[in-house]
């Protein structure tokens, strides 16, 4: 950025902002790890909550023999795993068990760096109650993260989906936060500022966001439900376009959250009108702006599309591990390119 006489002045925010984008990466890391201890079914096997001593895994064999010993109490192994030999336990075990350190860690990444910027006088006091609140969320994630296993220690032999949804959806709100405060920290030009984004572009750009995250919240429930694995047929479900059975519970509404067919079925009919929208709005920015923002419009419409394929893929081959972390990992793209284009949007000026 320019002083008076010409020179260039060094970016007082880079190293916050550097710090804020190693931190999301931790998280889109962390919530692609969550989807492999999903589809290993492996987020029951430590069944207990040691936030201090967790970190550390069992070291020797009598320790080995000890976390089997409590994994052997829970219904998932009596009713499903039943006769689990330690080799194959381990395998479930380390997933969760990375899972859990790589919180920890994204913890420590936060919490570490904040308490120095802070006591460098790095952050005004807007921007440290915003970290502070980030900070505090995370947290609350992790105390989710224990909500959501418990359910699945006692009575079921898997955990609720209603909890994996909410420890899903604050998993991405986390890194949405992250990426926009980081991005809010940018530079501003001081000069040309380019004329704002007309408001039906700005308000169709945060009605995208909106839709994603709300596919977001639908995707967890396919993931918690495990409806993915059922209706492996496209574009129809199992022959039809609305299939049979979308309402048989009573009363309706639990179908959007307890009946796999209706749980798939919204996550298909909104994932259509997200790349319908998306198009919409690439092309109607390309016809009526300045080019300025129609490129990360584009960029949207390519994520989205390469979204819904790898999703239509997924499901005919019924949800691979590869395959799904990948459609998992591509959601944060395509929530961080959503998030991009809105923040350019609605922030005009600002220098990438």
């Amino acid at each position: 950025m320019p002083d008076g006489s010409g020179r260039t002045l060094a970016d007082p925010m880079q190293g916050v902002r550097w710090w804020l984008y190693g931190v999301a990466a931790l998280v889109f890391a962390l919530i692609v790890v969550g989807g492999a201890t999903r589809l290993t079914d492996s987020g029951l096997s430590i069944t207990e909550w040691r936030p201090i001593m967790g970190i550390l895994p069992p070291l020797n064999e009598a320790e080995w023999q000890e976390a089997l010993a409590k994994y052997r109490l829970i219904p998932e192994y009596k009713l499903v795993n039943k006769g689990m030999s330690l080799e194959a336990f381990k395998f479930i075990f380390w997933w969760e068990w990375g899972h859990r350190f790589l919180a920890r860690m994204v913890g420590f990444a936060f919490a570490i760096p904040f308490v120095y910027f802070l006591v460098r006088g790095r952050l005004n006091a807007p921007l440290a109650w915003k970290l502070a609140g980030i900070l505090a969320l995370g947290g609350l994630q992790g105390a989710i993260g224990w909500f959501m296993v418990s359910s699945g220690l006692v009575d079921r032999i898997d955990v609720s989906h209603y909890r994996l949804a909410l420890h899903l959806t604050v998993a991405f709100v986390i890194f949405a936060l992250l990426l926009w405060t980081a991005w809010s920290l940018l530079p501003r030009a001081e000069q040309h500022v380019a004329r704002p984004a007309a408001p039906r572009y700005r308000r169709m750009a945060g009605f995208i966001v909106a839709l994603i995250f709300l596919q977001l919240v639908l995707g967890a429930l396919v993931a918690g439900f495990k409806a993915g694995l059922t209706h492996n047929t496209w574009p129809l479900m199992d022959g039809q376009l609305i299939p049979d059975g979308l309402w048989l519970m009573s009363p309706w509404f639990l179908n959007v959250f307890e009946n796999a067919t209706t749980i798939q079925f919204n996550h298909r009919m909104i994932a259509y009108v997200i790349v319908a929208l998306v198009l919409w709005h690439a092309a109607s920015m390309a016809r009526a702006d300045d080019g300025r923002l129609a490129p990360s419009a584009f960029a949207l419409a390519i994520a989205v599309l390469g979204q819904a394929a790898l999703g239509i893929w997924t499901l005919l081959a019924q949800v691979p591990l590869s395959l799904g972390l990948a459609h998992q990992g591509l959601a944060a793209i395509v929530t961080a390119v959503a998030l991009w284009h809105l923040f350019l949007v609605t922030r005009r000026g600002t220098v990438a």
